[in-house]
């Protein structure tokens, strides 16, 4: 993940933030419609943080950074469904219907907007969705190293595809054994691993069609930030990749008159 003290500045400094400390945090399951999710609530302050974490992430993963978030103003983190605590939701997770459960999320639990939405890698596509669909609940988007359109519509790096291929039939692979399995630990997991490849596929599907139908943002506060160190197991290509994926999270920036974007070179993905 994009190192946390630059998660911190973004979404406490560059936004307006009511300073109020709380202790300990809040952890709940709320119905969204056939399923509940779960949420941990911590601090006091407006306007409210909300973290979508990237692929495989839960919100014990960014429990760092919503604890020391937490100090200057309200944050809520998330498991989307099949993950950690929540439960397993309808299948395809697509990015439109992550934005939606989130936003009935929010309602349900009487937290109330508009919110600086943050989003890591995948759950950046998830907030572009929602801030495009739901303005009026946005007051800042701040995206953390959101993966590149252009890729996820296969205009780009073709030969990168093939390996998101295997690993999107490998966890459905894993999925489908898990569902089988007669060991009880093992069908726990089964949820979990087949929303993760349903979200990958989907992210080089439908929610990059939908992202990329996004003209802009409008007025709404956006922050991206890309990291610099580009990923080894993209093998040879993989400096090119990176100098690309960076250009395309500047590029995304300019989607907001109120646009900034920020490289911090010494943070991997």
């Amino acid at each position: 993940m994009t190192k946390q003290r630059s998660g911190i500045v973004l979404a406490a400094c560059l936004f307006a933030v009511s300073c109020g400390r709380g202790g300990g945090s809040i952890e709940r399951l709320v119905d969204v419609g056939g399923h509940r999710l779960f949420l941990r609530d911590a601090g006091k302050g407006s306007p409210i943080v909300v973290i979508d974490a990237g692929i495989g992430d839960g919100c014990d993963k960014v429990r760092p950074l919503q604890e020391r978030l937490a100090k200057a103003t309200r944050v809520i983190a998330y498991d989307r469904a099949g993950y950690g605590r929540s439960g397993a939701g309808p299948l395809p997770r697509d990015a439109g219907r992550e934005a939606g459960e989130l936003r009935t999320l929010l309602e349900r639990a009487g937290i109330p907007g508009p919110f600086v939405v943050v989003g890591h890698s995948l759950g950046g596509l998830n907030a572009q969705l929602f801030a495009a669909r739901f303005p009026g609940d946005v007051a800042g988007l701040v995206l953390l190293d959101p993966p590149p359109l252009s890729f996820l519509l296969g205009r780009e790096y073709l030969e990168l595809s093939a390996m998101a291929a295997r690993m999107t039939a490998e966890w459905q692979g894993a999925a489908d054994a898990a569902k089988g399995s007669a060991e009880p630990e093992k069908r726990a997991q089964a949820a979990f691993l087949a929303a993760i490849a349903s979200e990958h596929r989907e992210m080089f599907a439908a929610s990059a069609q939908a992202v990329s139908a996004i003209s802009g943002f409008g007025d709404i506060q956006l922050t991206v930030v890309a990291a610099g160190r580009a990923n080894p197991a993209f093998g040879p290509a993989a400096g090119g990749y990176q100098r690309y994926w960076i250009e395309q999270n500047r590029l995304l920036a300019a989607k907001s008159p109120q646009g900034r974007f920020i490289l911090v070179p010494d943070s991997s993905h």
